[in-house]
C-alpha cells in the first residue's frame, strides 16, 4: 500500500496546486515588490498615532501623573487597564507557537509567525504602562535588583508590580528568541533571492550565515523544542503573575483565588481574537488565502469559543461566591456597584461581548465565515478591554466610606497614551509585514506533502486504486 501520513478526512492546510518553488514565490515575493498604497496609508496613520502617544506621555512626565484623572479612590485607571489588556493580547503568539508545536499541530504553521510577531509588539506596548505609571520615571531603575551602593535599600520583593517586571522581561526575551530563530531559514531564502548588494548583505547578516545544512536544521529543530518547552510554562505564569497584582490585595472584588486561571483563559481568548483581526487583514492584502485557509480560521475560532466559555464560567463563579460568602462588601461590589452602579454599563458591555457573542461560533457556518470572524474578533477585544476596566475601576470607585466615593473618566493624556501604543503596535506590524516573511516558508514546506491540496488529492486516488486492488484480490481468492 502507498505510504500515508494524514487522514484524508482532514481538509488541506494549503489550498491550490503548489510545489516548493511556488510556496517560496507566493510568500517571499510581497517582500521583494514595492508596497502598495494601502500599506503607506496604514503606516502613515500608525506613525501619526505613535507621535500623538509620545506627545501625551511627554505631557504626563512634564506635569506629573496628576494630569491623568486618577484620584485618591481610583489609583489605577486606564494605564493599568491597558497594561493588562496588552499583556493578554501577547498570549496567543506563544501559545500557538510553543504549545501547538509540542503537540505537533499542523495548522499552526500558517499562523504562527504573525502571532509571534504580535506577541512581541504587544509586550513592547504593555511594558510601557507600569513605567510611566511610576510618575518619577527617572527612578525606574529602582525595580532592577542591581548591586546597591546606597546602603541597605533593596527593591521590594513583596510587590506584585516587581513580579511583573520579571515575568514580562522573561516572556519578552523567550518570545523574541523563539520568533527570531524561526526566521533564520527564511531570511536566508530572501538573501539568496536578493537583487541588490545592500539587500543581500542585510539579510545575510540577519540570517547568521544559515546554509541549510543538515547540522543547521538539526540545531534549529532542537532549539525550537527547547524554547517551546521554556515558553509553555511562561504562557501560564505571566498572566498568573499579572493577576496577582489584584488577587494578593484585600480589596472586595479582587481578593479571590479564581483570578490566575481566569486571567490566563481571558488572555488566550483576547490574544486569539487579535490574531484573527491581523491575519484576516494580512491574508487579504498580501493575497495569502491559500496559506491562511478557512481551516485555520475555524481552528482559531474553536479556541475562542472554548476560552470564552471558560471566562463566562469564571464570571458566574465570582457572582456566586459574592453571594455565597455572606460578606456584605463583596456582595455590594458585585451586585450593587458592578452590575447596577454608575459604571454598570461597562459590566454589561463586558458580559455581552465576552460571554454571549462568542457563542455564535458553535455553528460551523459561522466559524468559517470571514466577515463574522473579523467582526467577532474586534468585539471580543472590546469586551476584554472592558473586563480589565471593570475589574480595576468598579472595584475601586466605591470605597468603604461613602465620602470618598467617586466616578472615573479618562483625561486626554490617558487616551493619547493608549492610542500611542496602537500606533507603536501597528507601525511595528506594518514594517514586519513588509520586510519579513509573514508566514514561515520552511514550515509550510514541511507540511506540503502531507497537507497540501494537490498531494492529498493524489493520495485519494492512490487510496481508491488500493481499495479496488484489495477488493479484486479478495474476489479472486
Amino acid at each position: 500500500m502507498h505510504l500515508k501520513y494524514e487522514s484524508t478526512l482532514r481538509e488541506p492546510l494549503i489550498d491550490g496546486v503548489k510545489d516548493y518553488h511556488q510556496v517560496t514565490e507566493d510568500i517571499i515575493s510581497p517582500i521583494e515588490a514595492k508596497p502598495g498604497k494601502l500599506w503607506y496609508i496604514g503606516l502613515f496613520i500608525s506613525v501619526l498615532l505613535l507621535l500623538f502617544g509620545v506627545f501625551s506621555v511627554t505631557w504626563e512626565v512634564y506635569w506629573g501623573t496628576g494630569v491623568w484623572n486618577l484620584n485618591k479612590t481610583i489609583g489605577w485607571g486606564w494605564d493599568i487597564t491597558n497594561f493588562v489588556w496588552w499583556v493578554g493580547i501577547g498570549h496567543a503568539g506563544t501559545l500557538i507557537s510553543a504549545i501547538l508545536l509540542l503537540f505537533r499541530q499542523g495548522w499552526r504553521t500558517g499562523v504562527n509567525r504573525a502571532a509571534e510577531a504580535m506577541t512581541i509588539f504587544a509586550v513592547m506596548c504593555a511594558g510601557q504602562f507600569p513605567i510611566w505609571h511610576m510618575g518619577r520615571v527617572w527612578m525606574a531603575f529602582f525595580v532592577m535588583p542591581y548591586p546597591n551602593t546606597r546602603g541597605p535599600l533593596w527593591v521590594n520583593f513583596n510587590s506584585p508590580l516587581l513580579w511583573d517586571v520579571f515575568a514580562i522581561s522573561t516572556y519578552f526575551t523567550v518570545s523574541l528568541l523563539f520568533w527570531y530563530s524561526g526566521l533564520l531559514p527564511d531570511f536566508a531564502t530572501v538573501r539568496d533571492r536578493a537583487k541588490t548588494k545592500l539587500r543581500k548583505y542585510l539579510y545575510g547578516v540577519a540570517s547568521f550565515g544559515w546554509t541549510g545544512s543538515t547540522k543547521h536544521w538539526q540545531r534549529h529543530e532542537s532549539l525550537s523544542l527547547v524554547l517551546a518547552g521554556l515558553s509553555t510554562p511562561l504562557v501560564l505564569s505571566v498572566h498568573t503573575i499579572v493577576s496577582f497584582d489584584f488577587a494578593t490585595s484585600v480589596i472586595p472584588g479582587w481578593h479571590t483565588t479564581i483570578f490566575p486561571p481566569y486571567f490566563v483563559a481571558g488572555a488566550i481568548f483576547s490574544g486569539f481574537a487579535m490574531v484573527q483581526t491581523l491575519l484576516i487583514i494580512t491574508r487579504k492584502i498580501l493575497g495569502l488565502e491559500d496559506y491562511i485557509t478557512l481551516g485555520h480560521v475555524e481552528a482559531m475560532n474553536k479556541v475562542i469559543v472554548l476560552t470564552g466559555s471558560i471566562v463566562g464560567v469564571a464570571y458566574l463563579t465570582e457572582l456566586f461566591m459574592a453571594w455565597y460568602s455572606g460578606v456584605q462588601y463583596e456582595f455590594d461590589t458585585f451586585y450593587k456597584f458592578r452590575a447596577a452602579g454608575p459604571l454598570g454599563w461597562s459590566y454589561w458591555i463586558m458580559m455581552t461581548c465576552n460571554v454571549i457573542s462568542p457563542q455564535v461560533f458553535w455553528f460551523r457556518k459561522m466559524r468559517r465565515n470571514i466577515m463574522v470572524t473579523f467582526i467577532m474578533s474586534i468585539i471580543v477585544n472590546i469586551g476584554m478591554w472592558f473586563e480589565r476596566f471593570v475589574i480595576i475601576c468598579t472595584s475601586l470607585y466605591r470605597d468603604y466610606l461613602p465620602s470618598s466615593w467617586s466616578y472615573y473618566r479618562p483625561s486626554w493624556p490617558e487616551v493619547g497614551f493608549y492610542l500611542g501604543t496602537f500606533g507603536l503596535f501597528f507601525t511595528c506590524y506594518f514594517l514586519f509585514a513588509k520586510y519579513f516573511p509573514v508566514i514561515a516558508v520552511a514550515e509550510i514546506k514541511s507540511i506540503l506533502k502531507t497537507s497540501g491540496q494537490n498531494f492529498k488529492e493524489k493520495m485519494d486516488v492512490y487510496e481508491e486504486q488500493d481499495a479496488e486492488k484489495f477488493a479484486h484480490d479478495q474476489a479472486h481468492h
